[in-house]
């Protein structure tokens, strides 16, 4: 399903892409669904406040455990490398709960594959949680490249479009010929900077006017759109 006039849009920025692009904690995975975000985050924020705990205050003050591991590099290097060896275990223990895929998101990643376009997951995720979830669920062959959280490099995720970059550099596809597939404004800022264009996936109603306000090419609110948007475009002639 799609927002209302959006069809031919959607159809348009599939069928010229070369690659597809997927964040991964919604279109693909709901990460924190077995283990919920909120408990991570606290176990972060004691680790900061017993390192850093003029920074203690603020670690507490957020249940997004992404916006406490930004925040431990104002504590320091150490600091911000054990904030990140006990995310990157939170993910991975949550993705192993997190129950099935997102409705739509393996006939996506198999369409998409099935066209020939090069197929990536870019997330600020760490890559090995998504490498343990696709693997989980039997789908790591649709995946040709994953592009996790930057290592003790906060600052480079997404909205950031490094990750993005690194990604089509991988995929050997020019960014302007790419569609990441999103569900944060953070994702589609990430997709403007690099020139990529972006399918906003509005995962709770109030995503859809700020997805769309934030500038994604078009909006869906079902990840079957995508699968079927995939499904119905020509396959991808790559060059020799």
């Amino acid at each position: 399903m799609q927002m209302p006039g959006s069809s031919e849009v959607l159809a348009d920025v599939v069928g010229t892409s070369a690659g597809v692009l997927f964040d991964f904690d919604g279109p693909i995975c709901d990460v924190f669904r077995g283990l919920p975000a909120p408990g991570v985050a606290a176990a972060l924020a004691g680790i900061v406040a017993s390192r850093a705990p003029e920074l203690g205050d603020r670690a507490r003050a957020t249940d997004d455990p992404m916006e406490i591991h930004q925040l431990s590099q104002e504590g320091g290097a150490a600091l911000l490398a054990e904030v990140e060896a006990a995310l990157t275990a939170a993910e991975i223990a949550a993705v192993k709960v997190a129950g099935p895929p997102v409705a739509g998101a393996v006939q996506a990643l198999a369409a998409a594959k099935e066209s020939n376009r090069r197929v990536a997951v870019v997330s600020n995720n760490s890559g090995e949680c998504v490498r343990e979830y696709l693997a989980i669920h039997g789908i790591g062959g649709t995946v040709d490249v994953v592009v996790g959280r930057p290592a003790l490099q906060p600052d480079l995720m997404k909205p950031d479009p490094h990750p993005l970059l690194a990604a089509a550099e991988a995929l050997d596809v020019d960014p302007a010929a790419l569609v990441l597939i999103g569900d944060s404004t953070t994702d589609v800022d990430a997709a403007r900077a690099a020139g990529v264009r972006s399918i906003g996936y509005a995962n709770k109603p109030r995503k859809r006017s700020t997805l769309a306000e934030a500038g994604a090419d078009v909006v869906v609110v079902a990840m079957d759109a995508v699968a079927d948007a995939l499904a119905s475009a020509g396959v991808v002639q790559r060059r020799p």
